[in-house]
């Protein structure tokens, strides 16, 4: 079974924290990331940048019409995710339970069965 590990990211709590917690969350990715290579289990992970950095994309009277930056104003952002294949979703929570933003209050970590993917409903 698939599942979509999701990173919520609020930027003031990334902020408030010191350099030293800042690099305990990257060094605590790194160990989760080579423990999903090690079981088989991570198909991918990606982060993302700042949505101040995003570009927003609607078509109005068959135009495109592009706004920099995020289109919601919201205290939390996608930050990253990681898609993973585990055997169900109690795994995929001990797997998410890992995470090093699971321990920060105001980070939240989110997770979905994926119910399509490649052109084909998920079993």
């Amino acid at each position: 079974m698939k599942f979509l590990i999701s990173l919520h990211i609020n930027p003031a709590v990334m902020d408030a924290l010191t350099d030293e917690e800042k690099a305990a969350i990257g060094h605590g990715h790194g160990e989760f990331i080579e423990a999903l290579k090690a079981s088989g289990e991570l198909i991918t992970t990606q982060a993302l940048v700042d949505p101040a950095q995003a570009a927003v994309v609607i078509v109005r009277n068959g135009q495109p019409v592009v706004t920099d930056g995020p289109f919601l104003e919201a205290k939390e952002y996608l930050g990253g995710f990681y898609l993973i294949d585990c055997e169900d979703k109690e795994r995929a929570i001990a797997l998410a339970a890992r995470i090093p933003d699971t321990a920060i209050e105001g980070l939240g970590v989110e997770v979905r069965q994926v119910m399509f993917a490649d052109g084909h409903l998920e079993a």
